[in-house]
């Protein structure tokens, strides 16, 4: 099929290239010229694992194509996704402004039937609002009334992608989830997604809308779940570890997202919990299991820069080295990383910052202000009074830890994600703080 992705990001640039990876003929639009320009030329704007790979194969074949002109994307496909950004307001409201000036000029091109799908994360409702802004930007001689009425739908598609495996959760999905509101719509979606043969919920607009919204705070929720019982832990002499694992293994829970830490970030969670608060408060429900969920997760920030000030004793003019700063590992991402809260925090104390991270640092460059960036993590940890884990890259885990304690001048760790071998730390002679153990760990 012939299909359209508006907005070359993390999930439109995936979506397009797997798309065109199980045959269907794929045309990326996004309005960032420079973007666009270094995709025309083979380039890859994003550190996404395996996807650059199939993006060099699909261009050689004539499968995948990228224009900087929604007219021209939406002419040339009778499916158009929709993956621009919805960045949150000050008031938690998702930023609506992409989508529509999407659907209006997508409208304003329109010569022959179109189906446009949302893959942006939207709140409930969001569909019937792009279809009257397609109605009321449609050529005079296609609108509605008219003799040569245009026909068109809007349909929900949400993704479930997770950066670092977004390309294997395309291929290999838990489900698929439609929304539509014509059979026409139903078809086109179940043939674009014949080849992975997988479960497909189908659904009205709002409901599939709704799912998506749901599900990622519902994982967000057991994160600040778990990240609360490490409080209790840390407390009362219990290990948090083994708390995730007695409970993991009750079917009814499941183990996934219950690994105590700093916090969640990206560009999923903390928007999607703050659109899905605002979405209730407007339909006049207080949703104040979601509303603890987004304080908690910013109060275990807040903690873990209080637990380095404490075991420090004094911070200002400390050396303080940070292995990782993506908001999680195998991507570039610094959306909403945990990184940039405690590093700036533990600036305004006086320390002073010593970085490395294996993707992200182009970007990081673009938010930290005052930070030294290192070519390695050895580099970070050169003269280092303790240093900080914050992503748990693998690498991170294979370190030669010998080597970094004599590199420091002082060997202490505070593992943010009880990443790292903590018994074999403290036999090399660090003082090692983790989250929530209790100090048996």
């Amino acid at each position: 099929m012939d299909i359209a992705i508006v907005g070359s990001g993390y999930v439109g640039l995936v979506t397009g290239v797997c798309l065109a990876h199980i045959g269907h003929n794929v045309v990326c639009c996004d309005n960032n010229k420079e973007k666009i320009k270094v995709l025309l030329a083979g380039g890859m704007p994003i550190y996404e694992p395996g996807l650059d790979a199939l993006l060099l194969k699909y261009r050689k074949a004539g499968r995948i194509t990228f224009t900087s002109s929604i007219a021209e994307a939406a002419q040339k496909a009778t499916v158009i996704f929709i993956a621009v950004g919805t960045p949150s307001k000050k008031n938690g409201d998702a930023d609506l402004t992409y989508i529509e000036n999407v659907a209006r000029e997508v409208a304003q091109n329109m010569d022959s039937y179109k189906l446009l799908v949302e893959k942006s994360t939207v709140p409930a409702m969001t569909g019937d609002r792009i279809a009257r802004t397609i109605r009321l930007n449609l050529p005079a001689k296609y609108k509605p009334g008219s003799k040569n009425a245009l026909e068109f739908d809007v349909a929900s598609n949400p993704e479930f992608l997770r950066e670092g495996s977004a390309v294997e959760d395309f291929m290999d999905p838990d489900r698929i989830v439609i929304g539509v509101e014509s059979k026409r719509a139903e078809q086109l979606l179940r043939e674009i997604y014949k080849p992975l043969k997988a479960t497909i919920v189908v659904t009205n607009l709002a409901t599939a809308e709704m799912i998506k919204h749901a599900s990622n705070s519902f994982l967000a929720t057991k994160i600040s779940f778990i990240n609360s019982v490490s409080q209790i832990c840390e407390r009362v002499g219990a290990d948090v570890e083994k708390v995730a694992e007695g409970m993991g293994y009750d079917k009814r829970i499941g183990r996934a997202f219950l690994n105590a830490g700093i916090g969640y970030g990206g560009s999923c969670f903390p928007k999607d919990v703050d659109a899905f608060v605002r979405l209730a408060e407007k339909s006049g429900y207080d949703f104040k299991i979601l509303k603890s969920v987004r304080e908690v997760n910013e109060d275990q920030k807040s903690w873990f820069t209080r637990h380095i000030e404490d075991k420090l004793w004094i911070v200002k003019d400390k050396v303080i080295a940070v292995w990782g700063l993506a908001f999680k590992p195998d991507t570039d991402d610094m959306r909403s990383a945990a990184a940039l809260t405690i590093i700036e925090a533990l600036q305004d104390e006086g320390a002073r910052i010593q970085v490395y991270d294996p993707q992200a640092m182009p970007n990081a460059k673009k938010l930290l202000k005052g930070v030294k960036f290192c070519a390695d993590p050895y580099a970070a940890a050169k003269g280092a009074d303790c240093l900080l884990l914050i992503t748990e890259w693998a690498e991170f885990k294979k370190a030669d830890f010998a080597k970094t304690r004599d590199l420091m001048r002082q060997a202490v760790v505070f593992d943010g994600r009880n990443f790292l071998d903590a018994k074999r730390l403290r036999e090399l002679g660090y003082e090692y703080h983790g989250i929530g153990r209790g100090g048996n760990a």
